[in-house]
Order: C-alpha cells, then structure tokens, then sequence
C-alpha cells in the first residue's frame, strides 16, 4: 500500500479524462503536503488507469491524464 493511494482512488472514482489538482486539494486528500518523492510513486497511478500529465510548481497544480487521453487546456 502506497501513502498516495487515497490520491490514486480519488482519481479513478473521478472518472474524467483529465483532472487538475492544486498542491493544497491532494494534501486534503491525503492528509500529508506532496513531497518529492510524489515523483517516484506517480507509476503506481498507471494501475488506476491514470497518468501524471504535468506539474506546475509555479501554478502549485498537477494535472492528471486518464491513460491514453490527451491534455486540453483548462
């Protein structure tokens, strides 16, 4: 079990083809600030059927791609 699973499931009950997040929504989530090390477990978010699209450090968001959707512009 990884501690960003709440995160992951989150996403797969969401559904949608594409969701962005600000830092402050996914600490809400799992209960924890994202950290660096959110970048050597976003390949678990692939069994979700979800990928990482991209981080804003600038924006604070990340943006979530359903595996094989591509990113629109919010």
């Amino acid at each position: 079990m990884s501690k960003y699973d709440p995160l992951w499931k989150y996403l797969a009950e969401c559904g949608k083809d594409q969701t962005m997040l600000s830092f402050e929504d996914i600490r809400n989530i799992v209960g924890f600030e994202l950290d660096h090390s959110f970048l050597n477990f976003k390949k678990e978010l692939l069994q979700y059927g979800y990928q990482v699209g991209k981080i804003s450090l600038k924006g604070k968001t990340v943006i979530f791609l359903k595996t094989g959707a591509e990113e629109t512009k919010p």
